[in-house]
């Protein structure tokens, strides 16, 4: 099996047969070499070709806006310049060393051996509700949720992401990666949802290829096949996606949005300048082409909270989500999920500087819920990033906990993995509080 490190030797390129198959495409160009960084520092190429001008203009892009925000924002600049000096992978230590000092001082051990003693053994044994959990590590199932992380760059710099996008970041997913992605759905049988992030995934140049090559497969191939575009909203108002709701209504994309409130000031705070009034935009603009409303055009909205607090009931606020969206603008939605901020990257780094990463911890600890444990997305998922490597999920993703230095190119079909225990770590106890957190919402 050819390892990562000599094919990126022999220049990232792969043979051009691995890139045609039953999607009757062959990707072309080598892959890209970007540098990886939390916040490059300078803007360098966007990957978004687009004219920028005045924010008060609604069709204008929002990345200037973003931009002249991240650059007034003392709190970034000091962590830009923080990340000069010791690096990502020096942030991404300390970050652990300072959730596992908070763990310390509570007295709480390594999160699978609190998972371990806590572990729920009510249930039958037989194999489909069989524990999870074999010598304090976890083994996942037949993965059927291939989720893609295919870039870095966004129009915009929110204050939780943990992937910490902005229009600085220049990581993008390549031709081949995109190719060879879709040659795993082909061959792994269990999939049943290809999951695009990013990033603003739609901003990507090989979103659309992954779209239409992944829809028109699964319909040649009688194939069920749940595609999810993971979006920002404020996306849909960018020069050259005028097209971008049409698009995902003829390609059938279910769409999973960010709005982490129903109103403005908690979501410009969090978000950026004018993001909620272009978010309302976005909504209204898939409403009218039938999301929402339309049977076979999800619509669902994601909520985190703003703060270093667990998110409430996911019912009885989608709830209110409806009766306020729909009184205050006549926007319409399918469902709701709720997120937890997880304690990584800029949530972090805001935890850090609060003085409030032990009170976070024991938060996430004295909730922990052993009935979440079945649910963890890292059980049925397979994360890849934007170079290709495998993950057991997007929050190992961002923190470089790969799945045994293994990219799309070193597997055949995602059951190869099955064999591998999943990487945890003290970030972990963020899924496995309350209701449970994962890209699909609360797990219980």
């Amino acid at each position: 099996m050819e390892s990562m490190s000599h094919r990126r030797a022999s220049d990232g390129r792969v043979g051009e047969g691995e890139l045609v198959g039953e999607f009757g495409v062959a990707a072309a160009g080598g892959a890209d070499a970007f540098t990886s960084s939390r916040y490059p520092r300078h803007r360098g190429t966007s990957c978004l070709e687009a004219t920028v001008t005045d924010d008060a203009n609604p069709n204008a892009s929002l990345i200037e806006t973003t931009l002249a925000e991240m650059e007034s924002d003392a709190e970034f600049q000091e962590l830009t310049e923080k990340i000069a000096r010791i690096g990502v992978d020096g942030m991404t230590k300390e970050e652990r060393t300072q959730r596992r000092r908070a763990l310390d001082e509570l007295g709480v051990p390594n999160f699978m051996t609190f998972v371990a003693e806590h572990e729920d053994r009510t249930g039958p044994g037989d194999e489909s509700t069989a524990s999870p959990i074999r010598n304090k590590k976890l083994f996942r199932s037949d993965p059927n949720i291939l989720q893609l992380n295919i870039g870095l760059f966004c129009n915009q710099a929110c204050n939780h992401c943990h992937v910490e996008s902005s229009p600085l970041r220049k990581e993008t997913m390549s031709s081949e990666v995109a190719a060879r992605c879709l040659r795993l759905l082909q061959n792994s049988p269990h999939v049943d949802t290809l999951d695009l992030t990013g990033g603003a995934p739609e901003l990507n140049a090989e979103f659309r290829f992954l779209v239409r090559m992944a829809r028109e497969w699964a319909v040649e191939n009688d194939r069920e096949l749940t595609i999810i575009d993971r979006c920002n909203l404020t996306v849909l108002s960018e020069p050259g996606q005028e097209d971008l709701a049409e698009f995902l209504k003829d390609n059938r994309v279910d769409v999973v949005a960010s709005l982490p409130c129903y109103g403005e000031e908690n979501v410009d705070n969090q978000r950026g300048r004018g993001v909620f009034g272009r978010s309302i935009d976005g909504l209204l603009k898939l409403n009218e082409a039938g999301y929402g409303t339309a049977e076979g055009l999800s619509l669902t909205l994601v909520y985190n909270p703003g703060g270093p607090f667990l998110p409430p009931s996911q019912s009885s606020l989608e709830a209110d989500y409806k009766r306020e969206l729909d009184e205050k603008f006549g926007v319409k939605f399918n469902n709701l999920l709720t997120i937890t901020n997880m304690p990584i990257k800029r949530f972090a780094d805001f935890l850090a500087r609060e003085g409030k990463m032990k009170e976070y911890m024991e938060l996430l600890v004295n909730n922990y819920n052993p009935e979440t444990v079945p649910g963890l997305m890292c059980l049925n998922t397979i994360s890849v990033g934007w170079d290709g490597t495998l993950y057991d999920c997007d929050f190992n993703q961002q923190l470089g906990m790969d799945i045994q230095k293994l990219s799309v190119f070193d597997i055949e079909c995602l059951t190869d993995l099955q064999k591998y225990s999943v990487k945890t770590d003290n970030h972990c106890f963020g899924c496995s509080a309350g209701a449970g957190s994962s890209c699909q919402g609360a797990t219980v």
